[in-house]
């Protein structure tokens, strides 16, 4: 039996952790696509270029950790 494991995808963890109150509408927009809608809400997201993208557009408003 040959071991095909199939290597994890990475797994990163963001919070919510600043309101979107007094930030653009592309900014509310990109916290929603992440699927964010309360502060200290956390979700999980594959970690792919365009994941990092968003999270780079709205660093100032939430935390990452890889999980």
């Amino acid at each position: 039996m040959a071991d095909t494991a199939e290597p994890k995808e990475k797994v990163v963890r963001v919070t919510l952790v600043r309101s979107t109150i007094g930030f653009s509408k592309r900014h509310k927009a990109t916290v929603r696509a992440l699927g964010l809608r309360h502060l200290h809400q956390t979700v999980e997201h594959v970690d792919n270029p365009s994941l990092r993208g968003m999270l780079y557009l709205v660093n100032r408003l939430v935390t990452v950790e890889e999980a």
